[in-house]
């Protein structure tokens, strides 16, 4: 009987480096991702199309995607907020879209100057022009918590996914918890909730931060209500604007020692993968957080000499 297994989408080279102000070097990020792929990352959210004004971190887009696109067995995935960028990243040659909408209206509003119902149509359009061979995750960002409005009603998350879920409900329903203040009692109610509303949805995945330090008790309370996929990013790059103190997303090395003490399998070397958070720790800028990485690194106290 084979063990059981979780997938775990690495974002760091989107979500971890999307906040640090000076543009790491093209040739920088491919060689981190080559740290990454060589460590057993097979599946990885490896930058966004949006405005490069906005976001000039992201400004290299096109050529990520390219070189991401050679490496074999590499599950690509690229974040679009809208149908303009969509279309954007499709001439790119993405092969799997990342659409990102908010719960919360105001969240919306801020990150994509919409209101949520707007962004299910911007949704609706994607949609019918993808070619057959692309795959669509959603990104459902403020699903537990709001930065502006604080905890978000889980029913406006599930009305939220039913008129999605009427567009495609084959693609992929990611839950996030966008400022890290949700608790694990939270996270597993609603996606039982969720899983039992809408049967049809048969892809699950959780996206979390680690604000609080919950970002690992979160990712398990996901896998236990049966998510089988949960995002993460190395060296735990990322910070939240909105959360002082925050850290980005849990750290991929703290969720691959954690699951690998259960017996449940990533397929990830965690020692190759410790190498590339060490140096994603040494980004000019970066707001890294993480336990493994410290804990492992330490070396034991010297004995006293009597």
């Amino acid at each position: 009987m084979s063990a059981p297994f979780v997938s775990i989408v690495e974002v760091g080279p989107r979500d971890g480096f999307q906040p640090i102000e000076q543009f790491i070097p093209t040739a920088q990020k491919l060689s981190l991702i080559d740290k990454l792929y060589d460590a057993g990352i097979r599946r990885m959210e490896a930058t966004a199309f949006v405005s490069p004004r906005a976001v000039p971190q992201m400004a290299d887009a096109p050529q990520l995607l390219a070189y991401c696109g050679d490496k074999p067995g590499l599950d690509v995935q690229v974040l679009v907020p809208s149908q303009r960028q969509a279309e954007r990243a499709l001439a790119a040659d993405a092969r799997h879209l990342a659409f990102v909408l908010s719960v919360s209206p105001k969240h919306n509003q801020s990150n994509v100057l919409r209101t949520p119902r707007e962004s299910v149509e911007d949704f609706r359009s994607i949609v019918a022009m993808l070619p057959v061979y692309a795959k669509v995750r959603i990104n459902l960002a403020t699903s537990f918590d709001c930065p502006f409005d604080g905890s978000v009603n889980p029913d406006e998350a599930l009305d939220l996914i039913e008129a999605l879920a009427e567009i495609s409900p084959d693609s992929e329903y990611c839950l996030c918890d966008t400022t890290g203040r949700v608790t694990p009692d939270r996270v597993g109610e609603l996606f039982m909730r969720a899983k039992a509303r809408f049967p049809q949805i048969e892809r699950w995945a959780f996206h979390g931060h680690d604000t609080y330090g919950l970002g690992v008790a979160n990712a398990l309370a996901a896998y236990h209500a049966g998510v089988g996929v949960v995002d993460s990013s190395f060296g735990g790059l990322g910070g939240c604007p909105f959360a002082p103190g925050a850290t980005g997303n849990v750290a991929t090395e703290d969720l691959v020692w954690t699951f690998a003490k259960m017996g449940v399998a990533t397929g990830i070397d965690l020692t190759r993968l410790l190498d590339a958070a060490e140096d994603a720790a040494a980004l000019p800028g970066a707001c890294v957080g993480g336990r493994v990485r410290d804990a492992l690194g330490a070396k034991a106290p010297l004995a006293e000499v009597v």
